[in-house]
This record gives structure tokens, C-alpha cells and sequence, in this order.
């Protein structure tokens, strides 16, 4: 599973700001504080980078490198150290108790074939979205995506509509607490805007990203809900915007999507 410098800045802080809870194993938090420092941008570091990017003494990173090498989580050779493959036990850990995602990805292969587009689905972690399924199509990011990959909620129609399960408070919560960049002329960066559209996604129970992440993204997303109404995830379809404009999304794909996301929540306790 993909790591990113995000990870590793949000484990840091919060191990650095929760001294006041006796349960809170600092130890710990320094671990995943390192394994989160591996990364596209840093797949191998050395000591003194692990400890400089997971705001470490040398000491205390070299105790948690040996430790996760000894437990078979990282490798060393030489002066570098690299995440071992069996780093991903711990993703696919989670993934084994998502019984929705098993169910859903026949269905999304299904669909992406039958469409010829690409069908994603995803869940709300923190400020970000993270990919738990994937049946790309027609390669239209710039950027490959995979089981793992994060992309930022705000600006994805995945992330859009997850974000509408939470209460307002949250809501306005997270939006304050990140810097909220623009990726295109489209991108709505203004937070009251961002609230509005929310809101407004939520009460439709689908959200469409139109070009705000990345020039040509248009994509379509809508909730997937456990029986008590709450989403566990959402799925989406993406395509280009020359092939399919917003108003055949809402006819054509939005249909096909709630089908789906109906067929999944069924059987999702």
C-alpha cells in the first residue's frame, strides 16, 4: 500500500501532541512515524534522513529501524533502508475486513467493460481519499493510480460525497485545518463554496468533479451505505471531458452507479 509524506506528518504530530493521554504509546507512534517517512518521493532512506523526516533523534530512529527489521517490515542494505514486501500484510489486513470491497469489484469490472470507462471505489481517511479498489479503463490521470493511492477529498468526486457524511461541524473542521491549493482554473477553493457544494452533494447522494483536480477529469461518484444509512465508501466512474459531458454523466452513468452502490450496501452490514 502507498505511503505518503502526509502520513508521516500526521503520525509525527499526533504522537507529538498527545501527551496528556496515559494510553498513548509514544513508542509506537514513533514506528509508524518512520514507516510512514517510506514513500514514492522516499522509497529508501538512510538513518539520518528517516530520523530527520520523521522528526527523530538518531538514536531513537535507529531503534525503530532495527525493530522493523527484525520484525521483517523494513530491510536494510548498507546504509539504506526500504519497506519489505511484508509491509503489505498490514494493508491487506484491512482490506480482509471490508467484505464490501469483494463484493463489489466483479461488479465494477462489469461495469467499467461495459462502459469502457475506468471504476473506482474508495474511503475517507483523514483529508485525503484512499483507492481500495481500482479497474482502470482508458488511462486519463497523469498520474497511475492503484490499489493505496491518495488524492485529495476536497477535490475528488469520491471524496466530495464521503465528506457529506459527516456533521457539519467536521465538516468545517477539516476544511479549516488544511491548505486548500488550487490544481486548475476550475478548482473551488474558497471554503464556504466548498461547504455549499457539500452539503449540496450530500442532499443528491452523488457528487461530480468536474476538471478541478486535473485538466479533463470529469468523474462521478456516489456513496456506498451500511445498513444503518452511514457510507463505508463510495465508487465512481471517470472519463475525459471530450467524451462524456456532465449532463450524459447524470443520464447515463449516475443510474448504472446507484445499481451498483444498492447491490453492494445490500450486503453490507
Amino acid at each position: 500500500m502507498e505511503s505518503t509524506g502526509r502520513v508521516m506528518t500526521q503520525t509525527s504530530q499526533q504522537h507529538r501532541g498527545e501527551p496528556d493521554d496515559k494510553e498513548f504509546m509514544t513508542t509506537l507512534a514513533k514506528g509508524l512515524a518512520v514507516l510512514g517517512a517510506f514513500g514514492k518521493q522516499r522509497p529508501t532512506m538512510t538513518l539520518s534522513e528517516a530520523a530527520q523526516v520523521a522528526d527523530l533523534s538518531r538514536a531513537t530512529a535507529r531503534r525503530v529501524l532495527r525493530t522493523l527489521t527484525q520484525l521483517g517490515y523494513v530491510e536494510q542494505e548498507g546504509r539504506t533502508f526500504s519497506l519489505s514486501p511484508q509491509i503489505l500484510e498490514l494493508g491487506f489486513a484491512y482490506l480482509s475486513t471490508q467484505s464490501w470491497i469483494d463484493r463489489a469489484l466483479p461488479l465494477m469490472r462489469e461495469l467499467s467493460e461495459r462502459l469502457g470507462e475506468s471504476c473506482s471505489a474508495a474511503i475517507l481517511q483523514g483529508n485525503d481519499i484512499v483507492y481500495v479498489a481500482r479497474v482502470p479503463a482508458r488511462r486519463i490521470m497523469s498520474a497511475a493510480l492503484s490499489v493505496g493511492s491518495r488524492l485529495p477529498a476536497l477535490h475528488t468526486a469520491l471524496g466530495r460525497v464521503l465528506f457529506g457524511y459527516l456533521d457539519e461541524a467536521e465538516i468545517w473542521r477539516r476544511l479549516r485545518s488544511q491548505r486548500i491549493d488550487a490544481y486548475t482554473p476550475q478548482t473551488i477553493t474558497d471554503p464556504q463554496a466548498l461547504f455549499d457544494r457539500i452539503r449540496t452533494d450530500r442532499a443528491q447522494r452523488f457528487s461530480i468533479i468536474d476538471e478541478e483536480l486535473e485538466r479533463g477529469l470529469r468523474a462521478l461518484a456516489v456513496p456506498v451505505l451500511d445498513r444503518g444509512g452511514q457510507a463505508v465508501g463510495a465508487i465512481n466512474l471517470s472519463t475525459h471531458s471530450t467524451r462524456t459531458t456532465r449532463n450524459e454523466m447524470r443520464e447515463h452513468f449516475l443510474p448504472e452507479l446507484n445499481r451498483l452502490a444498492e447491490q453492494i450496501s445490500s450486503t453490507t452490514v
